[in-house]
């Protein structure tokens, strides 16, 4: 495969019927994943659904882990949307990050199947994978900032929203295998976010609507 193609986007930005193309492979991606997880995306089934060919599908997404991956961009992309319409509500940053990455939570959990292939994905991805891998941390990035009320971030605060993506991932994928319930998730989420008051730069308040 080109290394031009090892990317979900190409360098050049999309035409409008390449866009169309692509939204259409991911639902279908998303889709296949919904009903059965990680396996039952397979690239022919994919290309079927999206009515696209199988090499043109190889195009846009060299493997199913590029695909899979970039469905969890796609995703998190639609949460983003859905939170800024209804942001969060607490007092504090680390209040407002919490419950954020909750209702993400939440949102994954009623999509076991879809959560599990995404994640399997994230942990499959090797270096090859990385500029897809690089979209879903800076999309979850920019989801923690806009619920700390954050366009500046300090170095401190970045690093900090670093761990708790982290935290967050790692509670997906515990969750996902059993090791942990819903109530340990939120406790473990809600102490990683206190991080945030830590890296609270001077003369701001922690609390701002």
């Amino acid at each position: 495969m080109p290394a031009e193609a090892s990317t979900s986007r190409p360098a050049s930005p999309l035409t409008e019927r390449q866009e169309a193309r692509r939204r259409r492979i991911l639902h279908a991606s998303a889709q296949l994943a919904s009903r059965g997880g990680f396996d039952a995306v397979q690239m022919r089934e994919v290309a079927e659904s999206s009515q696209v060919a199988l090499g043109t599908l190889y195009r846009y997404f060299p493997s199913k882990v590029h695909l899979l991956v970039a469905t969890m961009q796609d995703q998190l992309e639609h949460m983003h949307g859905t939170l800024r319409k209804k942001p969060p509500a607490g007092d504090t940053a680390a209040e407002r990050v919490a419950e954020t990455l909750m209702r993400a939570f939440r949102a994954l959990q009623r999509e076991p199947h879809l959560a599990d292939a995404m994640v399997r994905a994230l942990t499959f991805a090797d270096r090859g994978v990385s500029p897809e891998v690089d979209q879903v941390s800076r999309q979850t990035t920019a989801i923690i900032l806009d619920a700390m009320g954050q366009a500046d971030p300090t170095p401190e605060q970045l690093s900090a929203v670093r761990v708790i993506e982290h935290t967050w991932h790692s509670a997906l994928i515990t969750w996902l295998s059993g090791r942990a319930s819903i109530a340990q998730v939120k406790i473990d989420i809600e102490t990683v976010c206190r991080l945030i008051d830590l890296t609270e730069p001077e003369g701001h308040g922690a609390g701002h609507a």
